[in-house]
């Protein structure tokens, strides 16, 4: 069963310079319960695929073409109330700044129950033992200490921790993860992948996992997008694609992924 199915999606920005054709007539599928990769060098437009899929298109982008469809619901054609719903609720994102994800003025409980209450028909009690009880699921040290702290206390890789946790926290249908390991060190980067495979083994949710790193994507994902200057040059199994690859950009991502072993 397909849960996202995008077809011709265009993304374009109008600049002073022209037309900016970033994400330019891409379609791939994500079936229920799998994780789906988008891997490629910066700029490719795996990123905005990713906002347009909830319409937040930075300022000067729109959208030109094509269709998102969300278990048959055509999110491009739905109007913005519709979307508010399903933004952290049906369809969560983690981006990869997790300094980004938080706002600083307001505590990590507070946020995370929040996010709760914006969604769930449940009181501030319930919606507070829900925020600890995902903290403690996301293995956030000392949950009940980190409830009452501010951002700006928390290292980059609590920050990301916490992320995930307000992503998951409404039991969304699908989960987006931008680079989420990206702005962090080697070692904090390990840990995170370690929690997002532990969270995908116990929770079945389907995934769209971005990264520039096909080590990552090879890791953990089961079909596998490539894209380039806009476009998608190559999609398949991850097995085909790692062992056969059609296209040139392709071949030269991986080859520079074994020239770092």
């Amino acid at each position: 069963m397909k849960i996202l199915q995008i077809n011709g999606l265009k993304t374009y920005f109008k600049t002073d310079h022209g037309l900016v054709k970033a994400v330019d007539g891409i379609s791939f599928e994500i079936e229920k319960n799998k994780v789906f990769g988008l891997v490629g060098e910066s700029g490719s437009g795996k990123t905005l695929t990713a906002l347009s899929i909830l319409k937040l298109i930075p300022e000067g982008g729109f959208i030109a073409g094509g269709s998102i469809l969300f278990n048959g619901l055509d999110l491009i054609k739905s109007d913005d109330e519709v979307l508010r719903g399903f933004r952290g609720s049906k369809i969560s994102i983690v981006f990869q700044d997790p300094s980004t994800t938080l706002n600083p003025v307001f505590t990590v409980g507070y946020q995370v129950a929040e996010s709760i209450l914006a969604h769930q028909d449940i009181g501030k009690a319930k919606a507070r033992g829900l925020a600890l009880e995902y903290l403690n699921k996301v293995h956030i040290t000392d949950p009940r200490r980190i409830f009452y702290d501010y951002p700006h206390q928390l290292s980059g890789g609590t920050k990301q921790r916490i992320g995930i946790a307000m992503a998951l926290v409404n039991s969304p249908e699908l989960l987006i993860l931008d680079e989420p390991t990206t702005a962090l060190d080697v070692t904090i980067q390990a840990q995170i992948l370690d929690l997002l495979d532990e969270i995908i083994e116990k929770e079945r949710l389907s995934i769209l996992f971005i990264s520039h790193d096909f080590g990552i994507i090879a890791r953990m994902c089961d079909e596998v997008g490539v894209m380039y200057k806009g476009k998608l040059v190559e999609s398949g199994s991850k097995n085909n694609i790692l062992n056969d690859p059609k296209e040139q950009y392709t071949i030269s991502l991986l080859e520079s992924v074994k020239a770092l072993r």
